[in-house]
């Protein structure tokens, strides 16, 4: 076990801890050329002074989209005298209209943003500092799909361009969904007039080039060989082609030959680092998902956790669920929630996806169940699965299911 000296001495395994991080921006994107000159292409009128047409990055987590568009955002910082003024946005955090205006107002209009003015305030000031030397903004909405009045902020943003006889704005939207635009309503995507780019994962040799890169600046000489860094690619390949899995599998492995006292990552540490990982992103995926989503998921783990009605079957080792129950709980959660519940087609394509996450397993009945019905199995651990949407969709660590 490390002691507190161990911990503030020399590491003799890191040179440094931050390139490991999945923020840290290398120098060079590798294997990401084609998609930042596409970033570039699209932002490449607003330099110049001309509107550009919003753009909408896709892809799995892991693929670079953010390391990506903040390269260029590097890029543009070194460009003199452009009339370019950008804001990135984290929607995670930044998560409403009134939040990303009040972000931008910040960013830009530091003195008149700590005035305490409403949304329709914040738009009108920002209209008039757009119009005044007709500047363009560019707003890079990083995880844009987890804004809850979405249809609203986009509306806002779209029609400052109506409204203004010089400059413009411009949105750079990133989201892991491509299908999140389907819960937008039509007049929001009538304005939207975007173009799009998805980013592909990475194949296994290119997560090996990447994570050789930052090992070779984040550790010592000689503790992460070409087999253990082969083995770690191998994995996040099979993960979807997740760089950032990969890299916390590495940044893991570090620290468990740290704690043992061994000057090398072994197979051992990579295959513990994996697992680890592993569980790890399992709830950041669910802390990812769509309110609607989320609910659904906590249905399936509140009926598997405290047991449902007749319509629960076990085989003595998994526990199955009917689809109908499951739907019946997350429209009881939404109507304590004072919600409007999602309509079964909506429900589901939420099953769908959630399936297609890893997060359950869904399949037709087959013999022996009366009637045709489709089946549902929580992949996740479930007592963890439900403490972690009870912090999120309630904001307490345990939640005892009085929502349901």
């Amino acid at each position: 076990m490390q002691t507190l000296n161990d911990l503030l001495g020399e590491s003799k395994i890191f040179l440094s801890r931050e390139a490991l991080s999945p923020h840290y921006t290398p120098k060079k994107l590798v294997f990401r050329e084609k998609e930042i000159n596409s970033i570039e292409r699209a932002v490449a009128p607003s330099l110049k002074g001309d509107r550009g047409r919003n753009l909408f990055i896709y892809g799995k987590t892991g693929t670079g989209k953010t390391s990506c568009v903040n390269y260029v955002i590097e890029e543009i910082k070194q460009i003199p005298n452009t009339k370019a003024k950008i804001s990135y946005i984290n929607c995670r955090i930044y998560n409403s209209r009134f939040k990303v205006l009040a972000k931008v107002t910040s960013d830009h209009l530091p003195t008149y943003a700590k005035r305490g003015y409403g949304a329709v305030d914040l738009y009108e000031r920002l209209r008039n500092w757009v119009e005044e030397d007709s500047k363009i903004f560019v707003a890079v909405l990083d995880e844009i799909d987890m804004v809850k009045d979405l249809d609203d902020l986009i509306y806002t943003l779209t029609r400052i361009n109506s409204d203004i006889k010089a400059g413009g704005v411009s949105m750079i939207g990133i989201s892991n969904r491509v299908s999140f635009k389907e819960d937008l309503d039509p007049r929001s995507l009538s304005a939207l007039y975007e173009t799009e780019l998805v980013f592909p994962p990475y194949y296994a040799t290119e997560l090996y080039a990447i994570i050789k890169e930052r090992a070779e600046i984040g550790f010592r000489k000689g503790v992460a060989s070409d087999e253990v860094l082969h083995y770690i690619a191998a994995q996040a390949a099979k993960e979807g082609g997740d760089a950032r899995f990969s890299l916390k599998v590495l940044a893991r492995a570090g620290e468990l030959s740290e704690e043992r006292k061994i000057p090398t990552i072994t197979m051992t540490e990579a295959q513990d680092g994996v697992r680890m990982a592993e569980n790890e992103s399992v709830y950041e995926l669910i802390g990812t998902l769509p309110e609607h989503q989320k609910l659904v998921l906590y249905s399936v783990a509140l009926l598997t956790r405290s047991g449902g009605t007749y319509k629960k079957l076990t085989d003595g080792v998994d526990t199955y669920l009917f689809s109908g129950e499951v739907y019946n709980r997350y429209r009881s959660i939404c109507d304590n929630m004072k919600k409007e519940p999602k309509s079964e087609r909506w429900y589901r394509k939420y099953l769908s996806e959630l399936e297609m996450q890893g997060l359950i397993a869904a399949f037709e009945s087959g013999k022996g169940i009366r009637g045709h019905t489709k089946l549902v199995k929580l992949l996740v651990p479930t007592k963890k699965t439900c403490d972690v949407l009870e912090k999120d969709l309630f904001g307490v660590p345990e939640h005892n299911g009085g929502a349901a």
